[in-house]
């Protein structure tokens, strides 16, 4: 299956996650690509909609390679493949450092002086298009955990069936449109996988608060 674009699979994840509408739950997108499908889920569930930040740590010389990942309180998760990447230590430290600073100009762009929204005693969903090692997600569920949530669902359009199986021990129910063995990129299962800008990011939190209207069932 291929999702015609971000907005087809966030529809199809809304329909999914419909016995969460009147519960007013958090809906929290993984910058860039997943704060727009984040919006229409919050739309479509009466939900409050936010930005969950974290940021993967790359491999040497393999940047799309997750060695880890990194959250806004600086809490570091090591991946399954920082070991095997044989990454020094010196090279990791100026990685988090890298990336910390990317989260801190992240925060400040998306919003500004407004403090991030709480999850305390709510049900939150964390959105994303499509996962590959999961380093990300489980920095975003354990960032998240640390705030008491009532609950966390974790809603996705694709992922690799080991990563999903770590996520599924992480958060308390996932949502997971298609987790195909021959996975190579989360892109190869969108047929319009455009890029999402930091412009279209905060225009989706600013209006947040607008209905969404989409043509997708």
């Amino acid at each position: 299956m291929r999702f015609k674009n971000r907005e087809h699979a966030a529809a199809l994840l809304a329909a999914q996650l419909a016995a969460y509408k009147g519960q007013s739950p958090l809906v929290l997108g993984v910058p860039r690509g997943a704060v727009p499908m984040a919006r229409i889920i919050a739309s479509a569930l009466g939900g409050d909609l936010d930005v969950v930040l974290v940021r993967k740590l790359r491999a040497p010389y393999q940047p799309e390679l997750a060695i880890g990942a990194i959250d806004e309180a600086g809490s570091v998760l090591r991946g399954k493949y920082l070991d095997r990447a044989d990454v020094p230590e010196e090279y990791l430290r100026g990685e988090i450092r890298t990336q910390s600073e990317v989260l801190r100009t992240r925060r400040a762009l998306y919003t500004g002086k407004r403090p991030p929204s709480t999850a305390a005693a709510r049900v939150v969903i964390i959105v994303d298009d499509g996962i590959a090692t999961g380093s990300s997600m489980l920095a975003a569920i354990r960032s998240v955990r640390a705030q008491r949530p009532r609950k966390i669902v974790v809603a996705i359009g694709v992922a690799p069936p080991e990563s999903l199986a770590a996520i599924e021990k992480e958060a308390d129910e996932v949502v997971c449109l298609q987790s195909p063995e021959d996975f190579y990129a989360v892109g190869q299962f969108f047929e319009d996988f455009s890029e999402v800008t930091d412009d279209m990011v905060v225009a989706a939190l600013a209006a947040a608060a607008k209905p969404v209207a989409h043509g997708y069932a």
